[in-house]
């Protein structure tokens, strides 16, 4: 049985707990750390100033910030990476601070063991050719997993990545789309405007 998830994280320094634009990941509370907002399209954490001051401290070094060629070759080994693993990626999108992917796995693998391949795996093409001083980092620690329990949620979540602001690559896989979503096919290419790969030109 094919399960669905949209995998999201974050560039490292990029996207702190507390921030304004609010965040999804471990929080710590009174009674321990809780995994909270990690449903699609359900409500990030509010911005937290104190939080986001701690967060900034805790940095040990400078935010990264991917650029074109680096978000090409992070979806070229995202796809060798699902091929290898026989898992799907329906949509995927690199922004300069963070990436979603729209991911299909048979069976019922941990949805950390998906975030951790694909960022491992990240790690080490931007590792082969950037320079780059040892112990790098190139990601936050964690991520969010959420789970796509139904078609509607599935065709949304594609949509969702399809129609970010600002990426740096967007990528759909069009064949997998019409065989396994037909009724949602019309509405999904409404919103793939930038064609299948590379956003408008770039500015700058």
């Amino acid at each position: 049985m094919q399960r669905y998830w949209l995998l999201t994280w974050t560039t490292y320094g990029t996207w702190l707990p507390g921030d304004p634009r609010g965040f999804v990941g471990r929080v710590r509370i009174a009674d321990g750390i809780r995994d909270e907002a990690n449903q699609f399209q359900a409500e990030p954490h509010r911005a937290s100033q104190p939080l986001l001051a701690n967060s900034v401290q805790t940095l040990k070094q400078t935010p990264v910030r991917l650029n074109y060629s680096q978000a090409d070759l992070l979806l070229q080994q995202f796809r060798e990476t699902a091929n290898y693993r026989r898992w799907i990626i329906a949509a995927g999108a690199v922004m300069s601070n963070h990436i979603h992917l729209v991911v299909g796995v048979p069976d019922d693998p941990e949805p950390s063991t998906l975030l951790r391949d694909f960022k491992s795996y990240g790690s080490r093409v931007l590792n082969r050719t950037t320079d780059i001083p040892a112990g790098h980092k190139w990601w936050t620690e964690h991520g969010s997993t959420r789970k796509l329990a139904d078609e509607t949620a599935l065709s949304n979540a594609i949509a969702y990545v399809m129609q970010q602001e600002f990426p740096l690559v967007v990528w759909t896989d069009q064949e997998w789309i019409r065989t396994n979503l037909p009724n949602r096919i019309d509405e999904l290419n409404q919103e793939n405007h930038r064609g299948d790969l590379r956003p408008p030109a770039r500015q700058g």
